[in-house]
């Protein structure tokens, strides 16, 4: 933890100085100590990695362009997933937020029942 935050402190020092950024994880008990630490933490519901934001925008950009690849060793394996991730813009992690933000917005209309496919017709 004290490296992240030192990580954040020296690459997004605006974010640092107004206090202005957020921890997203799901709710193993090994991370409860990040309350008492001053960051704020965003719930995870259980068995919802729809709002994981790497098992919905993440995960399949890498299976996608690693999938049916052969690899002789683990650097290969490593130096090829950097070079994906180097591939993502901005635009795309600003997407990746925006369907956060409305898939939240299902969980919170749902007030957070499960539901299948696009939870229905609702605005928001």
């Amino acid at each position: 933890l004290k490296r992240l935050r030192e990580s954040i402190r020296r690459k997004r020092p605006e974010k640092w100085e107004n206090n202005n950024w957020v921890l997203h994880h799901h709710n193993a008990n090994a991370h409860t100590v990040l309350a008492s630490k001053n960051t704020t933490v965003i719930p995870h519901p259980p068995y919802s990695p729809d709002l994981a934001p790497c098992d919905f925008f993440l995960f399949p950009k890498m299976k996608f362009r690693l999938k049916g690849r052969r690899f002789d060793t683990i650097e290969e394996i490593q130096a090829e997933s950097q070079e994906v991730l180097k591939t993502l813009a901005l635009e795309d992690f600003q997407g990746c937020m925006e369907s956060w933000k409305e898939r939240w917005d299902r969980c919170i209309h749902a007030q957070g029942d499960y539901f299948e496919g696009d939870g229905g017709n609702y605005e928001l």
